[in-house]
C-alpha cells in the first residue's frame, strides 16, 4: 500500500501512539504535520528525522487543542503548506483520576476540551476539502474506556464516549463522499509515560514491578500483555487503505480483551 499523494494532520504527536502513526503514515509515502507539547530540540529532532528517515514532507504545528481557533488554524495551515489535509488523525489525550465530588472543575474542563471538543473542531476544519476531494480518512484515538467506564475516570471517560459518538454521526454525514470516519480504541499501551508510572507506584503501593504491572496496569486486560504503539499505528495505516474503503462507523477494540468481558 502507497500513501504517496496524501498529506496527514496527526494531534497529540510528538510522542507516544501520536508519533507512531505519524511515522507509520510517512513510511507509506503520506507528508505529515506533527501537534504536541514538548522540548523544542525533541521535537525537532523528531521532525528531522521523519523527513530525512522516509523521505517526505513533515511540518510541525504547536496548537493549542483547548483552542478552537489555534486547531482550525493548524488544519489550515496544512492545506496551504501540503496542499491538502487527506488523512485526520485526532490523538490528543490527558488524563486526570479522582473521585467525581473531588474531580477539580478546571480539570474536567481541560479534559473534555482536549480529548473530546479538539476532535470536533479538527474534523469540523477538515471536512470541508474532504468532501471537495472525495476522499478523506479520519480515525479517532479513543480508548477502552469509549465502551466501558472505570471508577474515577469520570471526565475521561465521558469524552471518550463522546468521540464515540461523534465518530458515528460525522460517518453518517461523510458516507457518500468517500470519507470514513473510525475509532481505535486501545486499552494500556506500552508508552515512556505509562513506564515513568510504575516506579511512583511501586513505592506507593510496596508492590514489585511485575506486580505493578500484572496487577495493576494489566489487571484488565485478559492476554496481561500491552498494546503496543506500532500496532496501533498499522491498524491506523490499514484504515487508511482502500482496502478500509468500506469500513466507517467502527470503533475498534485492541485491548487484550479487556471489553469482552
Amino acid at each position: 500500500m502507497s500513501l504517496t499523494s496524501r498529506n496527514a494532520v496527526v494531534t497529540g504527536s510528538t510522542s507516544g501512539i501520536g508519533l507512531a502513526i505519524a511515522r507509520a503514515l510517512a513510511k507509506e509515502g503520506a507528508n505529515v504535520l506533527i501537534n504536541g507539547f514538548g522540548e523544542a530540540g525533541s521535537i525537532e529532532k523528531e521532525r528531522s528525522g521523519i523527513e530525512s528517515e522516509f523521505g517526505v514532507t513533515c511540518l510541525y504545528d504547536g496548537a493549542d487543542m483547548t483552542r478552537p481557533a489555534e486547531i482550525a488554524a493548524m488544519v489550515q495551515n496544512a492545506e496551504a503548506r501540503l496542499g491538502s489535509v487527506d488523512i485526520l488523525v485526532n490523538n490528543a489525550g490527558i488524563q486526570f483520576v479522582s473521585p467525581i465530588e473531588d474531580f477539580p472543575i478546571e480539570k474536567w474542563d481541560q479534559i473534555i476540551a482536549i480529548n473530546m471538543s479538539s476532535v470536533f473542531h479538527a474534523i469540523r476544519a477538515a471536512t470541508p476539502g474532504m468532501k471537495a476531494r472525495k476522499w478523506g480518512r479520519i480515525i479517532n484515538t479513543a480508548s477502552a474506556h469509549s465502551l466501558v467506564a472505570s471508577p474515577f475516570k469520570s471526565a475521561y471517560v465521558t469524552a471518550k464516549h463522546g468521540v464515540a459518538g461523534l465518530n458515528k454521526t460525522v460517518a453518517l454525514e461523510l458516507a457518500t463522499f468517500g470519507v470514513t470516519s473510525n475509532c481505535i480504541s486501545p486499552g494500556y499501551v506500552w508508552t515512556p509515560l505509562v513506564e515513568k508510572q510504575i516506579p511512583d507506584t511501586m513505592a506507593a503501593r510496596g508492590l514489585t514491578r511485575d506486580e505493578v504491572i500484572n496487577n495493576v496496569l494489566l489487571s484488565a486486560q485478559p492476554t496481561k500483555q500491552f498494546v503496543t504503539v506500532e500496532q496501533v499505528a498499522a491498524l491506523a495505516v490499514f484504515l487508511c487503505s482502500d482496502a478500509a474503503s468500506q469500513i466507517t462507523g467502527a470503533n475498534f477494540s485492541m485491548d487484550g480483551g479487556w471489553t469482552a468481558a
